[in-house]
């Protein structure tokens, strides 16, 4: 009995650990409140312009303790071959990851501004991209720094410099589709989830660097603005999003692809369907349709000529 005494005393003094936390996928501003300053916790911001934000909001308000990323201009995606905003080589990633003073045992939370979908987005991508790499202590505070501050809890001020860390990233290739992996899911029945809204979806309107509008042949479309709350950044609930994949005939038994523009409203219809509705075997095409319209061989699917109809070159 002595003995387990002692045991018990040991373990109520060893640090605490991150496999102590309960960290799911999405947490809750009271969850982050209660966790906050622990060791092994980084609190990432990743405001940028895509929610009209730069380093100086940061400095003006944030987190306490959270370190600053800009998701547009610190390295999370780049360009290649052409096409924007694709995952970078992993060495790069790594190095920006241990830069922001995380290592492979660091619990991350990652803070979008909280403001919309789009702005969600930039959070998933990040946390896609921890996934890939290998990182699965990893979650987005719902509704972020917005929900925070609404929340009533407390803001600093200034600048957050972080201690270098060693990250190693161990790369999961079955998370990352290419447009060869796209046309062997074609020519095998995969499933290809569009999760761009429905008149890119149709062909209506496209992305300013796609060579032409369109889907890829056959694809489903979820459209990532209903998988959050409008005008917010608070993710709808596994219900709801289950019934949203339902209403586009997704088959949550079925290997998919997801994919949008440029992988960034893919990443949270990614998060949404594997993350919260569960959905196991759910990879990314990172380049997307920007990458897909570069070859002109490749077909597209448009409303002009019927969703079943394909126009099998671009026209310039």
């Amino acid at each position: 009995m002595r003995n387990l005494i002692f045991i018990g005393l040991v373990a109520l003094t060893l640090p605490f650990t991150a496999s102590a936390r309960d960290l799911q996928p999405l947490v809750s501003v009271d969850w982050l409140a209660d966790h906050l300053g622990e060791e092994g916790l980084v609190v990432v911001d990743v405001r940028s312009s895509i929610d009209g934000s730069e380093r100086e909001d940061f400095e003006a308000g944030h987190i306490p303790g959270s370190v600053y990323s800009n998701y547009m201009t610190a390295g999370w995606r780049v360009e290649r071959d052409g096409v924007p905003a694709v995952l970078p080589p992993e060495e790069d990633l790594a190095e920006l990851i241990g830069s922001l003073g995380i290592d492979n045992d660091t619990d991350v939370v990652i803070v979008p501004a909280g403001v919309g979908s789009t702005d969600f987005g930039s959070a998933a991508r990040v946390y896609w991209t921890f996934k890939v790499l290998g990182h699965d202590r990893v979650a987005i505070l719902n509704g972020g720094y917005t929900a925070w501050v609404e929340a009533g809890k407390p803001v600093d001020q200034g600048w957050n410099e972080p201690q270098t860390a060693h990250f190693e990233p161990d790369f999961r290739p079955e998370m990352v589709a290419s447009a060869d992996d796209v046309e062997d899911a074609r020519a095998n029945g995969v499933q290809l989830i569009d999760n761009r809204p429905a008149d890119q979806f149709l062909g209506r309107d496209k992305h300013p660097a796609s060579r032409a509008p369109g889907t890829i042949p056959d694809a489903l479309n979820l459209e990532e603005h209903k998988l959050t709350r409008e005008g917010t950044a608070f993710l709808m609930d596994q219900d709801t999003i289950t019934a949203l994949m339902d209403e586009a005939r997704i088959d949550r038994d079925q290997q998919a692809i997801s994919f949008c523009n440029t992988g960034h409203w893919a990443a949270l219809g990614w998060f949404a369907m594997s993350e919260i509705a569960g959905y196991t075997d759910l990879a990314m095409y990172d380049g997307s349709m920007v990458d897909w319209t570069q070859d002109e061989n490749r077909p597209l699917q448009t409303e002009r000529r019927g969703l079943g109809g394909l126009i099998d070159r671009f026209r310039n």
